[in-house]
Order: C-alpha cells, then sequence, then structure tokens
C-alpha cells in the first residue's frame, strides 16, 4: 500500500512556488531484501500515482540498485528496461521521455550498454565508503 504525504508537507511544497520536484520510482529488479524500491509487478501503479495525482511531483524515470556486491547482472537491468516500456505504455509516453537510472562504479558501462541514462559514480570519485563498525 503506498503512503501519503502528509498535509502540511504537500502545502509546505506549494508554499515554495517551486516546480514539481523530479523523481525517479525506485524499482527493486534483484529481489533483494536489502534493497528498497517497489516491486517490478508494482512499478507501473507506483508511477502512474506520482504522475497523475502528485502535484508537486514530476515522475521522470525507474531507477535501481545493483546487486550486494555492485555488480548487477544483465537480468536487473532487463527487468528495470521492460519496466520502463510497461509505465510508458500505461502512461502513454515515449521511453525516451522515461529516464533508466541504473549502474553504480562497477557496473555503469554494462548499465549504459543496455540502456541506462542515469549512472551513480560515487565510489570511483570519492573512494570507496567506510563505515562504522557497530
Amino acid at each position: 500500500m503506498m503512503k501519503r504525504l502528509p498535509i502540511g508537507l504537500i502545502e509546505w511544497l506549494k508554499s515554495l512556488g517551486r516546480k514539481p520536484l523530479k523523481v525517479f520510482v525506485q524499482v527493486n529488479t534483484s529481489g533483494e531484501e536489502s534493497k528498497m524500491g517497489v516491486e517490478p509487478s508494482e512499478c507501473m501503479e507506483l508511477a502512474k500515482h506520482v504522475s497523475e495525482r502528485c502535484l508537486n511531483l514530476e515522475f521522470c524515470g525507474l531507477m535501481t540498485i545493483g546487486m550486494l556486491d555492485y555488480s548487477s547482472t544483465p537480468e536487473n537491468f532487463k527487468t528495470l528496461a521492460n519496466c520502463r516500456s510497461e509505465v510508458c505504455k500505461a502512461l502513454g509516453i515515449e521511453e525516451e521521455q522515461c529516464e533508466l537510472s541504473m549502474g553504480m562504479s562497477n557496473d555503469f558501462e554494462q548499465a549504459i550498454e543496455m540502456g541506462s541514462t542515469n549512472v551513480r559514480v560515487g565510489s570511483v570519485i570519492f573512494g570507496a565508503r567506510e563505515y562504522a563498525k557497530k
């Protein structure tokens, strides 16, 4: 079930007088419990909801995060591309209007070959993250 934004937040966003905020819908293409995002079967419903009912948001595409070791398999990227086709058909838009954000520092080349229009390469620029030990 999708959560609604609190009324106060909606009013606050309207009061800023800004253009709608561009957003991606995150899809869990790997099925990993450690990843967030909607299931592929639910992405069309959420994209349609954002596009049609969230006046201060502008749906601009779909995103996914690769496998736990950050080396995605082609199936993850194919799944997101298939989701884009379904979403575009449901929204009546061309696929070029729906961006794909997939690929990170270790798999961005493969992601670009498979249609990614946005990649996240922070580790290449800033180095690997160091997490505090608990």
